[in-house]
C-alpha cells in the first residue's frame, strides 16, 4: 500500500459518510431502482442501506479481493465510462464517485458526462473541487493550480504523496496525464440541466456533485420535505444509521 493511502484512510471516511447520507436522503433509492456505478468498487457500498440493484462498471475486471465484498444486489461488468454499451435510459440512476477527474482531458470528461446523461434517467456524479486549496490525491497545497510542468517539479518535494512515495519521473508523468480536476463553471457546462451540490470543508468548496433525479425520486424527495415524520419503510433505513466501512476512493 502506498503510504499516502494510510493518510487518506484516516481522513476520507468522514467526507464519504457525509456524501452517502446526502445521497440517501436526496435519492431515497428503492428496491426496484436500477443503479449503474461507473468506476466504483463493491467495498464502497459496504454498510450502506440500499436495496437497489447496482451494476458496478470498470474498465478491467475487479480483483478477487473486491469480489469478496459483492452483495446479492450487485453485479460487475467491464466497460468504458466514455462509451457505455447500454441503451438510452437503461438505468434509473448513473452514479459515480471521484472518477471523472481521472480521465485526463476535457474531451473525455465531456464524453463521460454525456454518457451518464444518456444512459440514466437520472445521475449522481461527484468529483473533487479544483477550487479547494488542498489537492486530494497528492495532499499538497495549491500544487494543482499550476501548469503541468510546474506541478511535476513540485509534486516530489512539496506534497505528502511525493515525500512519502518518492515517485519516479515516469510515475509523475502518468499521474499528471491522468488527473484533471474540474472547476465549478466546468461542471456546470458538463451537466447544464442538473443541480450541483457543493460539499464544503472549512467553508470552502471541497467537492461537487451534479445530480438529476428520476421522476419517481423527485416526487419522493418532495414528499420527504413535506413530512419529516414519515415512518421508515422496510429496506429504507435512515441514512444517519448506516455503518461506515473502508472504501477505495476519497
Amino acid at each position: 500500500m502506498h503510504p499516502i493511502f494510510k493518510v487518506s484512510g484516516k481522513i476520507s471516511p468522514y467526507f464519504r459518510r457525509r456524501r452517502f447520507r446526502h445521497f440517501l436522503r436526496t435519492v431515497a433509492p428503492t428496491q426496484s431502482m436500477r443503479i449503474l456505478d461507473v468506476g466504483g468498487l463493491p467495498r464502497a457500498w459496504q454498510g450502506v442501506p440500499i436495496p437497489s440493484q447496482i451494476t458496478i462498471l470498470n474498465i478491467e475486471p475487479i480483483n478477487e479481493y473486491e469480489i469478496l465484498f459483492l452483495q446479492p444486489n450487485q453485479t460487475t461488468v467491464v466497460g468504458d465510462g466514455t462509451r457505455l454499451a447500454f441503451e438510452d435510459q437503461s438505468f434509473d440512476l448513473v452514479y459515480s464517485n471521484s472518477v471523472i477527474e481521472h480521465l485526463g482531458t476535457w474531451e473525455k470528461q465531456q464524453a463521460f458526462a454525456a454518457e451518464a446523461r444518456r444512459v440514466g434517467r437520472g445521475y449522481w456524479i461527484q468529483t473533487p473541487a479544483r477550487e479547494f486549496p488542498i489537492e486530494p490525491h497528492y495532499f499538497g497545497p495549491f500544487v494543482h493550480w499550476f501548469s503541468k510542468p510546474v506541478q511535476k517539479r513540485l509534486l516530489k518535494n512539496f506534497t505528502l504523496w511525493g515525500l512519502l512515495g518518492r515517485p519516479t519521473d515516469a510515475i509523475l508523468d502518468a499521474v499528471l496525464a491522468e488527473l484533471r480536476l474540474l472547476s465549478f463553471s466546468e461542471y456546470q457546462q458538463l451537466f447544464p440541466r442538473g443541480q450541483i451540490w457543493v460539499e464544503r470543508a472549512l467553508g470552502l468548496p471541497k467537492s461537487y456533485t451534479a445530480y438529476a433525479l428520476p421522476s419517481s425520486s423527485s416526487a419522493r424527495s418532495r414528499a420527504a420535505k413535506l413530512d419529516r415524520s414519515a415512518p421508515v419503510r422496510p429496506g429504507n433505513t435512515p441514512a444517519e444509521n448506516f455503518i461506515e466501512r473502508p472504501a477505495a476512493e476519497l
